[in-house]
């Protein structure tokens, strides 16, 4: 491979004399991967990414159609985490139910790290941006911008409020949620939150809520804690647990949570995955949901309804808002749109008034 300094920007000719390959494989390496060998196609992504350069423009490649026809869902977690999420994939029915009947295109755009983020949404060949999973990827936004094209956040709470956004009241949710257990009669809770920084899990102090980058965690606290000192209950003495949204993080914090003399009559989960994963874990240790606890969860995604027992949650229009976000980046006019979508709380099997 030859070495390669540059006072300017790269071109894609400097990039296929340094790969040792012609400009036209080099094109194709962009253009038609699929017709180069994966050594040579390697070789001169490799070279491509060590001297700065993106790719052809794709608004120059596509200037004669004057769209791509496609948008771009871009979050900064694994691309499994579209699948395997059971909020991601309601939301991406709706996105995609509304791409189909606009005939739009979709591309995926995720990575492991900021340098891959950087690259993917630099080429992504699509005419927005959809950004999943907003809170604590600033730069998402930064990206986004970058590019000059329209996009949209899945979230109300980011605190640049000068792009457009589609979401729901966290704290108002929350505080539904919340005020359901007390009515019940519940006084000792738990709160089981979503990761709230990056690498973060284990019992963390409100400081660290009321600091966190991550909008829907903290707002979701927030709301939680206003519906019970509504009630009287010291919410000093509720204790949060972060995770991850998964089993290594979850069930140690339940351990530590019922490990307690006293443990709570009530556990606020603030997503439905959440809420299943700890009442897989309650079941395995013989933990009667809603007889010993009752546990609530927040999304409504479609497996509340067959869990078991059936979870009481804080429903929000998952695919509405979906296709809502669609439909901007389709009609977007240049001006900042922001939408507020309500929420309901449904009452299902996991909630019950406490024993004492």
């Amino acid at each position: 491979m030859a070495e390669i300094t540059f006072g300017k920007a790269a071109t894609l000719a400097d990039v296929a004399r340094a790969a040792g390959v012609s400009k036209g494989t080099a094109s194709n390496v962009f253009n038609r991967p699929e017709i180069v060998r994966d050594e040579v196609r390697r070789r001169v992504i490799e070279v491509a990414k060590s001297v700065g350069y993106h790719g052809p423009d794709p608004k120059g490649r596509l200037l004669s159609a004057g769209k791509v026809n496609a948008i771009g869902v871009a979050t900064v977690l694994p691309l499994g985490y579209f699948f395997e999420d059971p909020f991601a994939r309601v939301l991406m029915t709706g996105i995609t139910e509304a791409c189909d009947a606009s005939g739009t295109g979709i591309s995926l755009v995720s990575a492991a790290n900021e340098e891959e983020l950087a690259w993917n949404m630099r080429s992504a060949l699509v005419d927005g941006f959809i950004l999943f999973c907003l809170e604590g990827a600033e730069r998402l936004v930064a990206l986004s911008h970058e590019r000059q094209l329209p996009f949209v956040a899945l979230t109300l709470g980011h605190r640049d409020e000068t792009m457009s956004a589609v979401g729901i009241d966290n704290v108002e949710g929350a505080r539904l949620v919340a005020r359901h257990l007390a009515e019940l009669g519940h006084r000792r809770f738990a709160v089981l939150a979503m990761q709230s920084g990056e690498g973060g899990f284990g019992k963390v102090a409100m400081e660290r809520v009321n600091t966190t980058t991550t909008s829907a965690s903290g707002d979701r606290v927030r709301g939680y804690f206003e519906a019970l000192e509504a009630f009287g209950i010291d919410t000093a003495a509720v204790p949060i647990f972060e995770t991850q949204s998964d089993e290594a993080t979850i069930h140690p914090a339940l351990e530590e949570i019922f490990s307690s003399p006293v443990p709570p009559t009530a556990i606020l989960a603030q997503s439905d995955r959440i809420a299943f994963i700890a009442m897989d874990w309650l079941k395995a240790g013989g933990i009667s949901v809603p007889g010993d606890v009752s546990i609530v969860g927040f999304d409504g995604v479609p497996e509340s309804t067959t869990s078991s027992p059936p979870l009481t949650t804080i429903q929000q229009p998952i695919a509405e808002i979906g296709c809502r976000a669609v439909r901007a980046i389709l009609d977007h006019s240049g001006e900042t749109w922001r939408e507020k979508i309500d929420v309901e709380l449904v009452v299902r099997g996991s909630t019950a008034p406490p024993r004492d």
